[in-house]
This record gives C-alpha cells, sequence and structure tokens, in this order.
C-alpha cells in the first residue's frame, strides 16, 4: 500500500534518518524530543550497508509546524547525517506484528497457514506484516480471541518516489 503525505493538523508522521553509529547517538535524539516535550510513537533502528551508519525511522503526532520543527532540530545534532520527513510525499509503509495465542482460542478464519510461525500443544504465534492501520484493524478483529501477547515493530517506511535517504548520490 502507498501512503500519500498527510497535510491534516495532529496526525501521524513518520521521520527517516541517518545518524553515526555511535554509542550516544540514539540518546541524543530520543533527547531532544523529551526536551521539547514530543512523543515518539514508534522508534526502530537499524544498521545500514555502510557499518558507521544507522538508519533511524521513527512515528509521532502532529502538525505540520512541529514536524519542521523537529526534522530542523534534528538535522542540527551532530550525530545525525541526513533527516526526511516521509510523510511530505508518497512512502510505503510496513509493520511486523507477533501475536501468540491460546491454541484453543486461536482464531484460524482470520490467518492464512503461512502466518503460523510456531505452534505446540498449548500455544499458536502468528506474523503478519503490512501498514500500521491494517494491524490496528487486525488487532480490534482478534481481540475477542483474548490473545495472550501482542509484540508490533513499529513501522518501516521509505520514500515511493525518486529521493533517496543515503549519503552516497
Amino acid at each position: 500500500m502507498v501512503r500519500k503525505g498527510r497535510k491534516n493538523l495532529e496526525m501521524k508522521r513518520v521521520i527517516a534518518l541517518l545518524m553515526e553509529n555511535q554509542p550516544g547517538a540514539l540518546s541524543r535524539v530520543v533527547g531532544l524530543f523529551s526536551q521539547r516535550g514530543y512523543n515518539i510513537e514508534t522508534l526502530v533502528v537499524a544498521p545500514t550497508s555502510d557499518p558507521t551508519l544507522s538508519r533511524l525511522t521513527m512515528s509521532t503526532e502532529g502538525d505540520e509546524k512541529v514536524v519542521e520543527q523537529i526534522t530542523k532540530q534534528l538535522d542540527k545534532l551532530i550525530d545525525v547525517v541526513l533527516v526526511t520527513n516521509l510523510s511530505d510525499s508518497e512512502f510505503v509503509e510496513r509493520e511486523l506484528m507477533l501475536i501468540k495465542f491460546d491454541k484453543d482460542s486461536f482464531p484460524k478464519e482470520a490467518f492464512e497457514e503461512k502466518n503460523i510461525v510456531s505452534k505446540s500443544d498449548e500455544i499458536v504465534n502468528v506474523q503478519v506484516v503490512g501498514t500500521s492501520m491494517e494491524l490496528d484493524n487486525l488487532v480490534s478483529e482478534v481481540q475477542n480471541n483474548k490473545p495472550i501477547e501482542i509484540v508490533r515493530s513499529g513501522p518501516l517506511g521509505i520514500s515511493s518516489d525518486t529521493n533517496i535517504l543515503s549519503i552516497e548520490n
């Protein structure tokens, strides 16, 4: 699913950045949000093909002015190499969710066999990948089956146009 950037007030915004893969870099990024009273809803950090850099993808709520302020402040941090607000243009978003069910309450009709990643005499674990909205809807759908545990990665995002988040252009 390709999402268009959101222009409405107080919408979920997805920000991606490249930062130095150094001790304390993540702490400084998170500290910037904390100092300004902004909440980070999700945060995913992973290595890149360059071992000196990590890619951080986060989501937050805010209007355009708040997110513009956040991105400008992030860009000033010494550990941050590049920042982009993915919500400014079309982008693809995906999130991973793992759900654990008691075998007796597992809703077979809600999942395909390929979603089952493990099962025992007592437990069934499933894996689902989709947009945050799709996963929110699935959680609502299976709530009556009383999942034992739900774990979500938070969204990853990549632009759907020629813009790239890279130091090599």
